[in-house]
């Protein structure tokens, strides 16, 4: 019988957090240097050698600074999350986004975007909205693949008040509208 073949060990960059093998084409090599030189030397021999003693002695110094900082900011390691190849995700902003969007001349839908990220279930948002302004309202998915509330009719006059009163953990200063492509406080 063939034996079974074993999954490969792939060391992956402490700083970057791409394989080691592609740390050189990566967005921060100059930064992933130090720690290549500590944890892969065989993989980057030429990295050893172009590196003198001087640059040796800095190097380790860099190392333990960053150890030493990764050890003591752990709030912000956690606040930016880094995809692999380097990307950093970015978080949602705590805001909400009013639109009103004209059809057929005299219509009119008022979106509402970044309702959920207060913590309001869309699915009873659209039904509040519905009852007290007393048109249609629903629950899509939006061009960015996320959802957001639509309400038939133009009630971005009265909005804001029903949204602070209805869930008052989500501030004044939060809500936008959209007005001629810029964005616009509602304060």
């Amino acid at each position: 019988m063939a034996e079974k073949a074993q999954p490969v060990q792939v060391l992956y960059c402490g700083i970057c957090g791409l394989p080691v093998e592609y740390c050189e084409f990566g967005p921060e090599f100059d930064k992933c240097k130090p720690w290549l030189i500590q944890y892969a030397p065989d993989l980057y021999p030429e990295l050893i050698k172009d590196s003198s003693s001087k640059e040796a002695d800095k190097v380790s110094d860099q190392l333990q600074s960053t150890s030493l900082l990764e050890g003591s900011s752990t709030s912000k390691k956690e606040e930016v999350k880094r995809l692999p190849g380097g990307k950093i995700k970015k978080k949602d902003k705590q805001e909400i986004i009013i639109e009103k969007v004209t059809r057929n001349r005299r219509k009119s839908i008022t979106t509402i975007k970044g309702l959920e990220i207060f913590g309001v279930k869309l699915s009873d948002a659209s039904k509040k909205l519905g009852k007290k302004f007393a048109t249609g309202a629903s629950v899509v998915k939006g061009p960015t693949e996320k959802e957001q509330i639509d309400v038939q009719g133009d009630i971005s006059y009265d909005i804001v008040d029903f949204i602070t009163e209805t869930w008052p953990d989500v501030p004044e200063s939060a809500i936008f509208f959209i007005e001629d492509g810029k964005k616009v406080p509602a304060a």
